[in-house]
């Protein structure tokens, strides 16, 4: 199943930016981990803001609850999670 997810970090000011410095290379060898088990499609970043939008390939929402609850920064995450269908008009079956 794919999902569109968009996650907003928010940590707070003031947490200790060791703590923040950690978090974040944490978070990123995370992603990159995800990436290569074509599990985290794709990622953007949100111009402005500490956000991105990301597309996932998982079995389920199960799965994709246990992967961002995995996610180092989760706990300063606000998520918005999408699911994906084929649409109708797509002509992405035609070019493979």
């Amino acid at each position: 199943m794919l999902f569109q997810v968009e996650i907003v970090v928010q940590i707070p000011h003031d947490l200790d930016s060791e703590k923040i410095k950690d978090l974040g290379a944490a978070e990123v060898e995370r992603a990159k981990t995800l990436q290569r088990e074509d599990k985290w499609l794709h990622i953007w970043r949100i111009v402005g803001k500490s956000a991105n939008i990301s597309i996932f390939n998982v079995m389920d929402g199960a799965e994709l609850h246990e992967i961002l609850t995995s996610l180092p920064l989760y706990p300063y995450m606000k998520i918005k999670v999408i699911a994906l269908c084929t649409h109708p008009a797509s002509i992405e079956d035609e070019q493979q």
